[in-house]
C-alpha cells in the first residue's frame, strides 16, 4: 500500500513539474536564418574560438552582435605600448576580424572596461549595461562563456567574471522591475532570452556541434587579424607581420580547430530555457 502511495505521489508531481528544458536545438544551427545573435566575451578575440559559426550564422541571414567588456589593454609583454595605443589596436583587429566573417563593423560594442580587471568592476553597474543591450538587441540567441553546469566552470579571470556577468543580465533583462528605469524612461521592454550557446566549457558538456567545414578559411583569415596576439607582435608590436609569420599565425589558428568525425567543428553546449536553469 505504501510503495502505491509512493509511486502515485511521483506521478502526480511530474505531472505538476515544468517542462524540462530543452538541450538540443530543434532545428540545427546551420539552419538557422533571420535569428539575432549577441554573443557576450571579455577581450577582444574571445569571439574567435566561434568564428566559424558566428560567420555561417552571418551569410544564413541572421544579424550578429559582438559585445566585448573590455578594451583589451593590458594583455602585452612590449614595453613601448600604452594603454591607450594598445586598447585602439585591439579594437582594429577585432573590427578586421568581425570583417572577415562579414559582420559589421557598426555591430560590435565595447563596454570600455580595462583588461584584467574586470572581476573588481561594480557587477551592479556591468550587470545593468549589459541588460540594457539585451533589452535593446532583444536577441533570440546568446552566445558567451559556459558558466558551468551544476558546477563553478574555472576560467582566467576576466572570463570567469564574463560568464557570470553574462548570466545575470540574461536573468535580469526578463524582469521588469529590475533597472526599471530603462523601461520607464527609456522605453524598453523586458525581454527573455530563448535559446543560448555556451562556449569554452567542459567538452563533456558539449551537446551541439557545428560543422564549419565551408567557415574555415574564413575562421582562419579572422584569426590571423589578431596580430597583437601572436607571438611576434605581444613582444614586439608590429602592425604587419612577414609572410612567413603571416603563414605560422594562420598555421596556428588552423591547429587549433577541433575535428570530429573527420570534420571541423566548434563545440558548444545549448541551452533552452530559464535563465534560472542554465547551470543545470
Amino acid at each position: 500500500m505504501k510503495k502505491m502511495l509512493f509511486t502515485c505521489f511521483v506521478l502526480l508531481f511530474a505531472s505538476l513539474a515544468p517542462a524540462q528544458e530543452s538541450h538540443k536545438p530543434e532545428v540545427g544551427v546551420d539552419k538557422w536564418a533571420r535569428k539575432t545573435i549577441l554573443l557576450i566575451g571579455a577581450h577582444a578575440d574571445d569571439d574567435a574560438m566561434s568564428h566559424g559559426t558566428l560567420g555561417m550564422l552571418q551569410a544564413h541571414g541572421n544579424q550578429v552582435y559582438i559585445a566585448t567588456l573590455t578594451t583589451g589593454n593590458v594583455g602585452t609583454q612590449d614595453p613601448d605600448l600604452s594603454r591607450t595605443q594598445l586598447a585602439e589596436i585591439r579594437r582594429q583587429e577585432e573590427l578586421a576580424a568581425l570583417a572577415e566573417l562579414g559582420i559589421p563593423g557598426e555591430h560590435y560594442i565595447n563596454l570600455g572596461y580595462d583588461d584584467g580587471l574586470l572581476e573588481f568592476e561594480n557587477r551592479k553597474a556591468v550587470v545593468e549595461k549589459l541588460v540594457r543591450l539585451i533589452r535593446t538587441i532583444r536577441p533570440d540567441v546568446l552566445f558567451a562563456f559556459d558558466p558551468g553546469k551544476r558546477y563553478q566552470r574555472w576560467h582566467k579571470s576576466d572570463h570567469r567574471a564574463a560568464a557570470y556577468l553574462a548570466a545575470d543580465a540574461a536573468r535580469a533583462a526578463m524582469w521588469r522591475l529590475l533597472f526599471e528605469g530603462q523601461i520607464i524612461q527609456d522605453g524598453l521592454k523586458e525581454y527573455m532570452i530563448p535559446e543560448y550557446m555556451f562556449y569554452d566549457g567542459a567538452h563533456e558538456d558539449e551537446n551541439t556541434w557545428v560543422d564549419i567545414s565551408e567557415f574555415v578559411e574564413k575562421r582562419v583569415s579572422a584569426g590571423a587579424k589578431y596580430v597583437s596576439q601572436f607571438g611576434p607582435g605581444w613582444n614586439k608590436y608590429k602592425p604587419r607581420l612577414s609572410e612567413v609569420e603571416l603563414k605560422q599565425m594562420k598555421d596556428s589558428v588552423r591547429t587549433a580547430i577541433r575535428m570530429k568525425d573527420g570534420r571541423p567543428v566548434e563545440g558548444f553546449r545549448y541551452y533552452q530555457g530559464l535563465p534560472d536553469s542554465i547551470g543545470k
